[in-house]
């Protein structure tokens, strides 16, 4: 009954029907032999465009992909000649998809490029973050230095790490192992607990910690001094010390940033002598050098990276540590002075203290920096006012300091929205409104603040009087 409902079939088979399809003449030929695919395991082969994109490009495009390889390379051979801005804008003026237009190997240096950034903010990350969005959106894989680098700018991009930092990087985790198929690295690990830690996810810190114990990474300096840090956030002294112990046993060679940790995990914890007593120490241990080396952005990373070198080297020739140890600076930084002042500054109120500490910084040659006028502007704005060793002759020397270093173009200071509000309370600690309207005024000539944040600081000083 089923079939009557066709009207009429040919006496032929399925296998027939299907013969024919495979060669519709039935001439009986054999199969041809191939063709013999084969996939090359090369990465470049494997994330390489298979057309040539030059031939399809016209000369205009052609001049700006040769201009941003240019710049790129630059970057890369020497940092402080190129910035960031100008690579970007090379990238935002291809047609989309603009990544199309780049090879692999271009590709991967962009990316690498734009982490090349000193201080990581909401621009950097976007920046970053545009690109990153192309690649994905054009079917390109991320490498697992790409995937780092993401999460690093999406936890580090402001100065305090929140709840929000800390579910953005775990996101990016999920998104790079589950989705993208690709394990994370021990530098993963490291970047999860450093931001776990520092937004005072402690419990979920240490679940991070016994993650990289059970996947079996081997600790590096990193990882030390991350949990150098933890150990500080949580007050723990003991811990502090235990850890710190175990990173010299392994091998690793102590510097500035591993006693800067320890100086910052003793304040916090309320011990002030021990953190007087190690930067004793420090202090003793730079005598012996007259002119201390200037320790920017990328020589600092540099000198990470010849470090964990040493470590590497000595944990299989333990006789050459002694002699990398005594390669390293142990002496007091930038950020030693930066710790101490705002504990000594802000939190007590011990102008003294202060008062030593920028002799101290003098004497052993410690730059001027931003962040030591912050410090400085915002003892002032909690300590300050009539009666105070925090008086307004004080303030007015540090005033003429900051605008002097500030002409002079040093390096690293700026007026942010930050340091403009700390001024400005500062100086509301004394009566003087003509005052404060000359402080606002000096400031504004100088910064370099678009529209919103300008508007903001007039609503501020309307606050302030």
């Amino acid at each position: 009954e089923l079939l009557e409902l066709i009207d009429s079939y040919d006496d032929t088979s399925v296998e027939e029907h299907l013969e024919f399809l495979r060669d519709p003449y039935l001439r009986r030929y054999a199969p041809a032999d191939g063709p013999q695919l084969t996939v090359s395991d090369k990465v470049e082969d494997a994330s390489l465009q298979s057309v040539d994109h030059s031939q399809r490009m016209n000369p205009e495009q052609a001049d700006i992909v040769r201009e941003l390889r240019e710049a790129v390379l630059l970057k890369l051979r020497r940092p402080a000649m190129v910035d960031l801005d100008t690579v970007f804008n090379l990238y935002q003026a291809l047609p989309e998809p603009r990544i199309l237009h780049l090879t692999a190997r271009l590709r991967h240096q962009l990316l690498a490029v734009l982490g090349m950034t000193e201080r990581k903010n909401s621009k950097s990350m976007l920046r970053y973050f545009s690109v990153v969005t192309d690649v994905k959106n054009s079917g390109f894989p991320l490498t697992v230095s790409e995937w780092n680098t993401a999460m690093s700018f999406a936890s580090r991009y402001v100065g305090r790490s929140t709840e929000v930092e800390v579910e953005a990087a775990l996101h990016l985790w999920r998104e790079m192992e589950q989705v993208a198929g690709i394990k994370g690295s021990d530098v993963t690990f490291n970047i999860l607990f450093d931001v776990a830690s520092k937004a005072g996810k402690l419990t979920l810190a240490e679940m991070i910690y016994q993650e990289m114990v059970t996947r079996g990474f081997t600790f590096n300096r990193y990882h030390h001094v991350s949990l150098l840090h933890f150990f500080g956030l949580k007050q723990d002294t003991s811990g502090l010390r235990a850890a710190y112990k175990e990173m010299v046993e392994s091998g690793e060679v102590i510097d500035s940033v591993v006693l800067n940790c320890l100086i910052s995990g003793f304040l916090a914890a309320g011990e002030e002598s021990s953190a007087e007593r190690l930067y004793e120490k420090m202090k003793e241990s730079a005598r012996g050098t007259k002119v201390l080396p200037d320790c920017n952005y990328t020589i600092q990373k540099n000198i990470t990276k010849v470090l964990m070198m040493f470590a590497k080297i000595s944990k299989k020739h333990p006789d050459l540590r002694p002699n990398f140890q005594q390669s390293a600076l142990t002496s007091p930084t930038l950020q030693t002075y930066r710790l101490l002042i705002n504990f000594y500054g802000i939190k007590l109120g011990d102008i003294a203290k202060v008062a030593q500490f920028l002799d101290e910084m003098k004497f052993f040659n410690v730059p001027l920096h931003g962040a030591i006028f912050l410090a400085l502007f915002k003892a002032f704005g909690k300590h300050g006012g009539a009666g105070s060793d925090w008086s307004a002759e004080r303030l007015n020397s540090v005033w003429n300091a900051f605008l002097n270093a500030l002409d002079n173009k040093t390096e690293g200071l700026h007026i942010s929205t930050w340091m403009a509000m700390a001024i400005l309370r500062a100086f509301a600690k004394y009566p003087s409104r003509n005052q404060i309207l000359d402080v606002y005024e000096a400031m504004r000539s100088r910064w370099d603040l678009d529209a919103a944040d300008s508007q903001f600081m007039m609503d501020f000083l309307n606050k302030i009087m």
